[in-house]
């Protein structure tokens, strides 16, 4: 039986990242973490990537442990960063609205009632919405809008529509709501396969509106499972059911889920592409640190459905999936890293059957160092949902 992440661990864990996170903050609060490390360092860069909310939700979250106000500070800062972003329209021509403005923003609107991070967070929901396509009803991930080649979503949507929610609740207008149930309602359709494994990216007919053909654009090939978007399946459908209460999204929750867990290893840390169980290929633990806080999501969801049996499962599971990167990823020392958190995450990786440039490959990566620090946080249940 695999071991479980014990209360001592998460503490130290989290001792461990807020001591690196804070070690950083000279070179990390005017500028932006990069996508992932190369040779484990994370390189500044300016707040142009889809990745950039990521380092401010860790500023937030070392704040919510530590209570700290440095950290607070820090991030507020960000704001300002992100609000000039969306309002310049500083590559904001994509979906990852949720990822950018849910962990920087809403972080901050909720916490200390930033009404600058509120207007950056609303601005960019609505960013988000104008590339909702009637035709197919889906969000239209990236490229120039209604061009053919690229009418398409991907499964990482699936953590951009909280942003939507959150939208409607603050402003009360229901177009928010009614663009992402749409955009869900199409990705639960057509983004998962009978074996419940996921195409990452989905082609709309552009005339019709119709299903054309999923691929697995960042994975092995096109009818193979990448990691990190059947992660994002498990996550996104957990957060789907709070949002609407549809049952029908955690009943799928559940067949995703058991996918991703009987494609791993051994030792629990996942290969890049669920294809593979064994072997030499690389590993992603950003993908476990994704399922683990998709784990405790629904956890907390059959607690309220008096699922107790469920609730006591899936964070189990999450705790297993915690202890696996504590033992074998955690950055705990500068040889391996000096800024990251957590080690063997994939970003892309070639194949002989994708297009995907070589990055990030065996290294620490944002999400992935975000993610493992969220999923510590819940665990101690001393955290409140942004997403």
């Amino acid at each position: 039986m695999a071991k479980e992440l014990t209360e001592q661990e998460r503490k130290d864990a989290l001792k461990n990242a807020v001591a690196i996170i804070r070690r950083n903050l000279p070179e990390y609060t005017y500028r932006c973490q990069d996508t992932n490390t190369v040779n484990g360092i994370y390189k500044a860069i300016d707040n142009v990537e889809w990745t950039t909310g990521f380092w401010p939700g860790e500023l937030w979250l070392a704040y919510i442990e530590s209570g700290d106000e440095t950290f607070a500070h820090a991030a507020g800062i960000f704001v300002e960063s992100f609000r000039e972003r969306i309002k310049k329209r500083i590559a904001v021509d994509h979906h990852d609205m949720g990822f950018l403005y849910t962990p920087s923003c809403v972080a901050a609107w909720m916490l200390k009632g930033n009404a600058h991070a509120r207007e950056a967070a609303l601005l960019a929901a609505y960013n988000l919405i104008s590339r909702f396509h009637e035709k197919g009803e889906f969000i239209q991930a990236w490229g120039e809008m209604g061009a053919p080649d690229n009418y398409r979503y991907i499964i990482d949507c699936m953590l951009n529509l909280p942003l939507l929610y959150w939208a409607e609740q603050e402003t009360g207008k229901s177009v928010y709501r009614d663009i992402a149930l749409r955009h869900t309602r199409t990705c639960v359709k057509n983004s998962f396969r009978s074996d419940y494994s996921s195409f990452h990216t989905f082609f709309m007919d552009m005339e019709t509106g119709k299903p054309l053909r999923g691929e697995t654009c960042q994975g092995y090939r096109a009818d193979s499972s990448w990691a990190r978007g059947q992660a994002w399946g498990v996550y996104g459908l957990a957060l789907a059911y709070r949002h609407t209460g549809e049952r029908s999204y955690l009943d799928l929750f559940e067949h995703v889920a058991d996918y991703f867990m009987k494609r791993l290893p051994d030792d629990l840390i996942p290969y890049w592409d669920l294809i593979f169980t064994s072997g030499d290929e690389p590993r992603d633990s950003s993908s476990g640190a994704i399922v683990a806080c998709g784990f405790l999501e629904a956890a907390g969801s059959y607690e309220k459905l008096g699922e107790y049996e469920k609730a006591v499962s899936y964070r189990r599971k999450a705790k297993e999936l915690l202890k696996a990167i504590y033992d074998k990823c955690m950055v705990r020392s500068d040889e391996e890293s000096v800024n990251g958190l957590v080690k063997h995450g994939t970003y892309s990786k070639k194949s002989p059957y994708n297009t995907c440039t070589p990055a990030g490959v065996d290294e620490c990566v944002s999400w992935g160092d975000y993610y493992w620090m969220e999923a510590l946080v819940r665990l101690g249940g001393a955290w409140k949902s942004w997403w």
